[in-house]
């Protein structure tokens, strides 16, 4: 496991949350609890607690604690069930965190409100056993390591997380990731070459890179092996360049991601232990999903999680929503649905995609309800109309791009290519030359791009 799992420690500690769980198979003769607060502000705060099984191997576990403040609410948590009657937090291990071997521990995370002052937590149990262990206010052997000192997006940030409706660094700080989203890998394959990335890294400062791997249109399902080498060799070129890269399983026509299940198992289930030991790493499982309702859309996503948790269980993953990752705008719907039957996983983002010509002011009110409620990742978008082309919208992009920044929400450009079509970075034929950086091969939307991309991230570290 990666630094994900001490970081959500971190941020169950802080809240003083019990975890809850089934029946036990056998009781729990011993624990360890290490509680700390991994961060704090008006009105809130975000804790983490790990929990080590001393006693017997137990099937179904329940932590519980105390939160002996006035006012100290759990407002929300992850890698558990969580509850809370009165003072008492309780939280249940699920699915995959269910079984405690002897020694074996749970990490746990969750955000706290208070009014006046933020006692700590006391009185953790096991299945009704009490536990000994630490209560502080956070860093310590299971703080974040520190920042490696490069200055790159991943050596500031680390292993990624989602906390609340954020993406969180290891330092369980909300962050935003501003990069660039290749175009399909079976059209551009030459535009992602060492010279191309170093501009990306070094001219755009870009700190994400997305790779389109369409599954259909002559993508995946015509060479498994081949399209899953070449997402493996950008993975390891972003991080070479301290990038993160986003796996993008690029499915569009058929809208039914259900239709690519058994494809995407086989995908995912490759480069998640392939590239399990990366921090640099997010999973998309499904780029656009249309002509589906949001129920099949969950179902697959449950189905395909599992898959990638099993190999890499600390990574971020990004779930298509309806309407080609509209929230269900284009198809007449709205977050509601997502709010209403969130899928059943932690640790995980939903899609929202737009192009600016064509997607505006309700598009706009939707993402910033949404917000509020659920983590969103814009995984696509562009400058021009939904097709691709047309004119660059300058000022509905600029509206667009202000919001996102506002709401520190991450997002990847389409595209990083020299397409033939106005949305492309690159005037066309940029690719067959070995010149990616100056002004003159970028077009309208690339020039806008690359102006707000370069711009300093200021990643908190504190």
């Amino acid at each position: 496991m990666k630094r994900f799992l001490a970081l959500l420690a971190a941020g169950a500690t802080a809240m003083g949350l019990t975890v809850l769980a089934g029946p036990p198979a056998a009781a729990a003769t011993g624990c360890k609890v290490e509680y700390t607060v991994a961060s704090q502000w008006e009105g809130g705060f975000q804790g983490g607690v790990k929990v080590t099984n001393l006693g017997d191997p137990v099937n179904g576990w329940q932590l519980k604690f105390t939160l002996p403040g006035s006012g100290q609410k759990v407002v929300q948590g992850w890698n558990a069930t969580w509850s809370q009657s009165g003072s008492t937090v309780s939280a249940a291990g699920i699915d995959w965190n269910k079984n405690l071997a002897t020694g074996g521990t749970a990490d746990l995370g969750f955000v706290g409100s208070f009014t006046g002052s933020n006692p700590q937590p006391t009185g953790f149990t096991l299945n009704g056993v009490a536990c000994t262990g630490s209560v502080g206010g956070g860093g310590g052997d299971d703080g974040p390591p520190p920042a490696t000192g490069d200055g790159t997006p991943v050596g500031t940030n680390g292993q990624l997380h989602v906390c609340g409706t954020n993406l969180c660094n290891q330092y369980n700080r909300p962050i935003q990731l501003r990069g660039m989203s290749t175009h399909g890998l079976q059209w551009f394959s030459k535009c992602y070459n060492n010279a191309s990335l170093d501009a990306l890294a070094n001219d755009w400062k870009a700190d994400l890179l997305r790779t389109a791997m369409y599954v259909q249109e002559d993508g995946y399902e015509t060479d498994p092996a081949g399209f899953t080498n070449k997402v493996n060799g950008l993975v390891d070129m972003a991080e070479a360049r301290g990038m993160y890269a986003l796996i993008d399983f690029h499915t569009l026509t058929p809208g039914d991601p259900n239709y690519n299940l058994d494809r995407a198992k086989t995908f995912f289930a490759s480069v998640a232990a392939r590239n399990a030991a990366k921090k640099n790493v997010i999973y998309e499982i499904a780029n656009e999903p249309n002509g589906v309702s949001w129920a099949g859309i969950k179902s697959y996503a449950e189905q395909v999680i599992p898959v990638i948790r099993a190999a890499d269980p600390d990574a971020v993953v990004v779930v298509g929503t309806r309407g080609w990752s509209s929230l269900g705008v284009s198809d007449g719907s709205n977050e509601s649905e997502v709010v209403n039957s969130p899928v059943n996983a932690t640790n995980i983002m939903y899609a929202f995609h737009f192009y600016a010509a064509s997607h505006k002011d309700n598009y706009r009110a939707t993402v910033s309800r949404a917000a509020s409620q659920l983590p969103l990742f814009v995984t696509e978008f562009g400058t021009v109309s939904a097709t691709g082309g047309g004119a660059l919208d300058r000022a509905s992009t600029t509206a667009w791009l202000d919001l996102l920044d506002q709401l520190k929400i991450s997002y990847a450009n389409w595209t990083y290519s020299d397409a033939n079509e106005s949305s492309a970075a690159f005037k066309p034929g940029t690719c067959d030359g070995g010149d990616y950086g100056s002004s003159g091969v970028l077009t309208e939307s690339g020039a806008l791009l690359k102006s707000r991309i370069s711009t300093p991230d200021n990643f908190p570290t504190s």
